[in-house]
């Protein structure tokens, strides 16, 4: 039995790929665990008490959406664990990959042109986890 990392954010994207973690979950008999990263370096050049507030409330929206995805695990029978970083995601989710001793890290594919985040850059990122790591990463 082994347990996949499934990073998430909130939204229609994250939401497929917990669905995705959770089916992976039930097929190999792991547990699963949700990671949230509360990366605010979109703030380093804002004055350091409006940091702490948004790192706050941002880190309260993090356990929020922590809490809703342990509960659609739940609801489909599997359990899950949740951890809340502060740090910048990519470093965090590495790290996190080694210290928890998990077998697979699930990514959400980008959803759309909307999307932040572009396919290409993600799968160098899926690469990097494993080359680091040693730790299994696929995008669903």
């Amino acid at each position: 039995m082994g347990k996949i990392l499934c990073a998430t954010r909130g939204g229609e994207a994250s939401y497929r790929a917990q669905d995705a973690a959770i089916a992976l979950a039930k097929e190999r008999g792991d547990t699963l665990l949700f990671l949230y990263v509360v990366d605010l370096h979109f703030l380093d050049k804002t004055g350091g008490s409006i940091v702490v507030d948004v790192g706050n409330e941002v880190a309260k929206m993090g356990q929020f959406l922590l809490l809703m995805a342990k509960e659609r695990a739940a609801e489909q029978g599997i359990a899950a664990d949740t951890v809340c970083r502060k740090g910048k995601f990519h470093g965090e989710l590495k790290n996190a990959a080694g210290e928890e001793g998990v077998s697979l890290v699930v990514l959400g594919r980008p959803a759309g042109e909307e999307s932040v985040f572009k396919l290409a850059g993600l799968q160098a990122f899926a690469a990097e986890i494993e080359a680091e790591t040693g730790v299994e990463a696929v995008i669903v």
